[in-house]
């Protein structure tokens, strides 16, 4: 199960934890796809026309 994995992983969290993020998540989904949304937006705008190191090396 991939609870048990993620106890496993990260020691210092328990089940009620592992539950307790996933039951924010699911309440919270649409915030949360916005934050990540905007993160990403702002790091394309600090980028700017820099390329990125891969494609550099590609």
């Amino acid at each position: 199960m991939v609870k048990h994995e993620i106890i496993y992983q990260h020691p210092s969290i328990n089940l009620a934890d592992v539950y307790a993020a996933l039951a924010y998540y699911h309440d919270h989904q649409e915030e949360i796809r916005q934050q990540i949304e905007e993160g990403e937006n702002f790091a394309k705008q600090l980028q700017g026309n820099k390329p990125s190191l891969i494609e550099k090396i590609l």
